[in-house]
């Protein structure tokens, strides 16, 4: 039986330190801006905490190496750890390293940096991790002999005092266990009683502030994960209409070898201005992740309302040639990012010919931007809801990207210190407003 428990508790420990790995590779990833004497920084972290590192592109091809000459080394793609992250979170093996003359543990994750995609791989001695849980397991099996000493010391030599206090500290440490905060205990009793209970005390607090950096440790690495993918969402729902308007005057271009001179240089035109729209979507996407830090970068002009839509429009009935948009508009000119603010009204414009049939009605004045539709509505109960990421309304069929872009709207409009006001009837129609 113990000799189980020794295995089983050693495995849990190896867990621990995958999981110690993982987080360096976490940490080591977040400072890579680029690959720039990328041996040196392996071997800085080879320096300083004694992992051995590698760094793996894409092909399998190491492109930094901490511990062998990197130009030496073969194609590591198939190697099992690498295999296994490449379709997994991470990848771990077990394995006896010929450069190092030793068994290592292997954990290699997959790392998105500058777009590309790399895998950095650390590894540490099993040896010196057998030493470290050997140690482990010695000094919590003194800990445990010196309490048990004490207790039976006191047990032998003291009152029911001395026994209402033990029990007072055995009550700590079971409610020390079963809670993730910060706990005291405190004895007048006697010298002793008084240094274990303050031990006890400062063990505690130590134990819930290292919980509590853990615990904003992993939410941080969570909500950078979670803004990564908003990204790439916010990217492909907001780069379809532009896309689709140089891929249609594009092909109309291409088939049209005979097309006047002057209609040419307007498709040529609007592919242009497209295709710096799309530049400039890109540089702001970049940053969408700053807009819930209140950190992203912005630049007001006088811009007019009015004209940008009018252009939005005319975009929008290439992608929807059958539609009707009507607009009833005074001259309104405003100071906004002008870039961000064609995000945000593109968006309320094509979720109402996404989820109506009928025309779609647009109003500006002074105080608000309307745009009406005829067409499945949003309950009551879901209105609140429809600005939070990823949030389905599944019984009407409003997809995926509809949470992403309207988050995305209103984030843009709490930079511009607007608001999105939404009025919906099911199966009659809806208006979402933006409210200068």
């Amino acid at each position: 039986m113990a000799t189980l428990s020794y295995f089983w508790i050693k495995s849990i420990f190896i867990e621990q330190t995958k999981i110690d790995l993982l987080h360096n590779i976490d940490i080591f990833s977040l400072q890579i801006k680029d690959f720039k004497e990328i041996d040196t920084k392996v071997k800085e972290i080879k320096r300083i905490i004694g992992l051995r590192v590698t760094i793996i592109d894409k092909d399998g091809v190491v492109i930094g190496e901490s511990d062998e000459d990197k130009d030496s080394m073969d194609n590591h793609l198939n190697r099992t750890e690498v295999l296994e992250s490449k379709y997994n979170k991470f990848g771990s093996i077990v394995r006896y390293s010929d450069t190092l003359n030793k068994d290592l543990l292997y954990v290699s994750k997959k790392q998105f940096v500058n777009d590309k995609v790399y895998y950095i791989r650390m590894a540490r001695d099993l040896e010196l991790i057998d030493d470290e849980y050997l140690i482990m397991t010695f000094k919590v099996a003194v800990l445990f002999i010196f309490f048990i000493g004490i207790f039976f010391v006191v047990a032998l030599k003291m009152s029911k005092k001395v026994e209402y206090e033990t029990n007072t500290i055995l009550d700590f440490l079971n409610d020390l266990i079963k809670q993730n905060k910060s706990l005291k205990i405190e004895s007048n009793y006697s010298l002793e009683f008084q240094n274990i209970t303050k031990l006890l005390t400062k063990v505690s607090y130590s134990l819930s502030k290292k919980d509590k950096q853990k615990s904003k440790y992993t939410t941080k690495l969570k909500a950078s994960n979670r803004q990564k993918d908003d990204i790439i969402s916010a990217i492909s729902h907001e780069f379809k209409n532009p896309i689709a308007v140089i891929s249609g005057y594009s092909q109309t271009l291409l088939d049209d070898k005979d097309l006047n001179a002057t209609i040419r240089d307007k498709f040529l035109k609007k592919i242009f201005t497209n295709s710096e729209k799309l530049t400039s979507m890109i540089d702001r996407l970049r940053l969408t992740i700053k807009l819930d830090e209140g950190k992203q970068p912005h630049t007001f002009t006088k811009t007019n309302i009015t004209n940008i839509t009018n252009n939005i429009i005319d975009d929008l009935k290439v992608t929807y040639p059958s539609r009707d948009i009507h607009i009833n508009a005074d001259d309104i000119v405003m100071e906004v990012d002008e870039t961000m603010m064609c995000i945000a009204i593109t968006n309320i414009i094509e979720n109402a010919l996404k989820y109506s049939q009928d025309a779609v009605n647009i109003t500006i004045t002074k105080k608000k931007l309307s745009v009406s539709d005829f067409g499945i509505g949003v309950s009551d109960k879901d209105i609140s809801k429809l600005t939070e990421k990823f949030y389905r309304v599944s019984n009407n069929g409003w997809n995926n990207s509809m949470g992403v872009g309207l988050s995305l709207v209103s984030n843009i409009l709490s930079l511009h210190n607007f608001t999105l006001d939404i009025k919906s009837v099911e199966n009659e129609g809806s208006t979402f407003s933006i409210i200068f």
